[in-house]
């Protein structure tokens, strides 16, 4: 099963009023539980608040697992126009290559990966995406000037949603 189904299944599932749905088949298993209570929930959501990662922001030194993640990468090839940025048809779209909790540092107290304005580097880190706590640094894979950050810190993002415009120069 795709993320995008497994997605969908959980967004009919939530909207269907159900609190439990198991599905197997010969080549997956599936348990969706929905929370009790609302407090529940909300220790979640306060625990996810703070990320602490523990994971080295060297990407240099090989470790036991692969913490980086390409982030998918498309250009723009549409002619709309916002208030912030004029003609985004010149800019490619980094967009999320998965489901999770968007941050654009390693913690609170540090800078940010890639703010706006920022040149980047093919192979930079230019944020984490947290996924059943693991902490992924997303490395770009095209370089160019940040145009417009897409995302709020700390703020959930699904696969394909889109995260930066990048001026490739």
């Amino acid at each position: 099963m795709k993320p995008k189904e497994i997605q969908e299944l959980i967004d009919y599932i939530a909207k269907s009023g159900l609190d439990e749905v198991n599905i197997e088949t010969d080549q997956f298993k599936i348990s969706v539980r929905r929370s009790a209570t609302i407090k529940q929930a909300e220790t979640i959501i306060s625990q996810i608040a703070q990320p602490q990662p523990i994971f080295p922001l060297n990407t240099n030194t090989q470790t036991s697992q692969n913490t980086s993640q390409q982030p998918i990468v498309e250009a723009n090839t549409t002619n709309t126009s916002s208030n912030n940025v004029s003609d985004n048809s010149n800019y490619i779209t980094v967009k999320s290559p998965m489901i999770g909790t968007f941050y654009r540092s390693a913690n609170p107290d540090s800078p940010v990966f890639a703010s706006v304005g920022d040149e980047i580097k093919n192979g930079q880190v230019i944020c984490i995406i947290e996924a059943m706590k693991l902490f992924n640094e997303i490395e770009s894979e095209i370089s160019g000037r940040i145009v417009k950050v897409l995302v709020e810190n700390a703020s959930p993002v699904e696969y394909d949603q889109p995260l930066f415009l990048v001026d490739p120069n």
